[in-house]
């Protein structure tokens, strides 16, 4: 897997080349993202919340209120406590879910965690006194520290739990957000926040036959462990007898599948693309090492993970993980120039990725099975997974790999699952299918967002937005949204939503305490920063590349029109965006905000 002498290896880069294209090629199709269906209809079901009592009711709420928050999970929490933090204390947040958490809420599937590392990827562990138990945390674990952020920031007495956002309009007059809700609430808020997160709202494969299958099934976001016996913690004891397929083998699945073969009779495991998997290494936290830990110590690491999946060149590697492992590489830094470059990125590349290659060789006892799940794709494809037990999986008698071979489950039965004309009978059906990444905005949110003149987002941003650091867009004052559209993203993205938290209640802040009312980008300072990202978008890492495999980082393989490239990124590396960010707050000048004040309190 590595270089024997100078431009010698021990494999042919010109022949993985070829082997990537028509593996890409097998898994193009035109329908792209709309072979994805939303829950609705008779899947409406898959999106109820297990986890609450049925029957919840409250008063509805009339407020006037400096800021509304939309989201309960680590985007809002860091909201709500970058404004305590600030001194700004009159705000509401909106969630959901029966509790806070966001995708920690929802995601109780057996064998959840996280891929990142937990003293980088939990928030706030310094100042709740908190350290995770592992290095890569579990589920309830990281459930339960977003529980302790609500309750050591006073969260809490701020979240309307099961509560949806309806609607949402500016009102030019008393320059404030109208929101009603769900639950008869109507709220006047001077700022909102949107923290609706990237990956929530869940898609099912459009196969035909899906609504016909008479067998139990659910989304692995509403895990039901009322079929399937268990707990996120505790074997599923009521599959022993129950045939189980699932489709989809992402990340998701990857955790998921080691605890289905663990406990169903019979597992089938439906693969179109196969993920890259390494190991992960997951171990106890070093107490001695805990012991040495200064103030400080918690940013500090954040900081050195996301130098070095930037591609930054670090002294040390505080994390050393997969992840670092993919992103150091000192030959690249030797390069003259940027197609030099390129090339000597790419031969890194083949050689990561042929190592995961042999790792499942070296696993996968049975040789068919072993090629099916290698991966022929360049390691930021799809998103890069690790665990310990997934491969081992597959060695079991009662799991089976049915390879698709890129084309997707054919059609599915009233019985089961039909893959190159042959039926697999299942007992229960788990979609592994994912969330939607590449719908349109507001339609993730579920709810139209109107501003100045009744102008909706939706159509605003129809043709491409324009913004100022992805969290102002003219037309709709005082609205910050957190997302990755012209704006920042990071492999741990709770470093990105702590920048953006920071940054939005600091304009909250200096805005209630000089009296602006209203605050929206120049049409200038938009094209401005619209240059800035042109700039960045040949640099940095990018993920999901025109020559990849189809999947959600790269719209499923399809081309996409000219307006969609104002859907960007940022370009740049993560601690480029966030030195930006700073340095915007550290001037103090609030360049580019068109203020408006006005006789009003600054409070409600």
């Amino acid at each position: 897997m590595t270089a024997t002498k100078k431009g010698e290896f021990t494999f042919s880069p010109e022949a993985l080349r070829e082997k990537y294209r028509i593996e890409r090629e097998k898994r193009l199709r035109p329908d792209g993202n709309t072979q994805y269906i939303p829950l609705q209809g008779v899947f409406e079901d898959f999106d109820k919340d297990r986890y609450v009592e049925p029957g919840f009711t409250r008063p509805a709420l009339t407020e006037k209120l400096d800021v509304l928050i939309v989201g309960g999970g680590f985007g809002g929490m860091l909201a709500g406590v970058r404004l305590r933090q600030a001194g700004v204390n009159s705000f509401r947040i909106i969630e959901k879910g029966g509790d806070f958490g966001g995708t920690w809420y929802w995601n109780r599937y057996p064998g959840a965690a996280c891929d990142v590392e937990s003293y980088i990827y939990l928030p706030l562990l310094e100042e709740t006194g908190y350290m995770p138990k592992e290095k890569y945390a579990k589920a309830p674990e990281i459930f339960a520290h977003c529980q302790r952020i609500g309750r050591h920031f006073d969260l809490y007495k701020a979240a309307l739990f099961q509560t949806l956002v309806q609607t949402m309009d500016w009102d030019e007059g008393a320059r404030r957000w109208n929101i009603t809700t769900d639950r008869g609430d109507r709220l006047a808020a001077r700022f909102v926040i949107i923290a609706g997160g990237v990956l929530h709202k869940a898609k099912l494969p459009g196969i035909p036959g899906i609504e016909t299958f008479r067998g139990h099934c659910f989304h692995t976001s509403r895990w039901d462990y009322s079929y399937t016996g268990g707990s996120p913690t505790s074997r599923m004891t009521r599959l022993a007898d129950k045939r189980v397929g699932i489709i989809g083998t992402g990340a998701t699945a990857v955790q998921a599948i080691p605890h289905l073969g663990a406990a169903a009779q019979q597992l089938y495991v439906f693969q179109r693309t196969p993920s890259s998997v390494g190991a992960r290494n997951n171990q106890p936290t070093d107490e001695a090492w805990v012991k040495t830990l200064k103030p400080g110590w918690q940013q500090e690491r954040i900081q050195n993970f996301s130098a070095i999946v930037s591609g930054l060149q670090q002294d040390v590697d505080m994390v050393q993980d997969g992840w670092t492992s993919i992103f150091q590489d000192t030959v690249t830094q030797q390069a003259r120039t940027p197609e030099e470059k390129a090339e000597l990125r790419q031969l890194a590349d083949f050689r990561k990725m042929e190592e995961v290659r042999a790792r499942v060789a070296a696993i996968i006892q049975d040789p068919v099975t072993a090629e099916a799940l290698k991966p022929y794709y360049h390691p930021l494809c799809k998103r890069p997974c690790f665990h310990d037990e997934y491969l081992e999986t597959f060695n079991q008698p009662n799991v089976q790999l049915v390879d698709t071979e890129g084309k997707g489950v054919e059609r599915i039965t009233p019985t089961g699952v039909v893959v190159k004309g042959k039926e697999y009978p299942v007992d229960c059906l788990v979609y592994a299918s994912g969330f939607e990444v590449s719908g349109e905005y507001t339609q993730k949110l579920g709810f139209d967002i109107r501003g100045r003149g009744g102008k909706s987002l939706r159509d605003s941003w129809a043709k491409g937005p324009a913004t100022l650091h992805g969290m102002h867009s003219r037309g709709f004052p005082n609205l910050m949204p957190f997302t990755t559209t012209q704006s920042g993203w990071a492999i741990n993205f709770v470093h990105i939503l702590d920048e953006q938290s920071q940054h939005a209640a600091y304009i909250i802040a200096q805005c209630l305490q000089r009296g602006v009312e209203r605050v929206e980008p120049t049409e200038q300072a938009q094209q401005l920063w619209w240059e800035v990202i042109l700039g960045h978008l040949q640099k940095g890492v990018t993920f999901g590349g025109p020559d990849c495999t189809p999947g959600y980082y790269n719209n499923e393989g399809i081309k996409s029109g000219p307006e969609a490239v104002r859907f960007a990124t940022f370009g740049g590396d993560t601690l480029a965006f966030i030195d930006i960010l700073r340095a915007w707050r550290q001037s103090g000048e609030l360049a580019g905000l068109e203020l408006t004040r006005g006789e009003a309190s600054s409070h409600p």
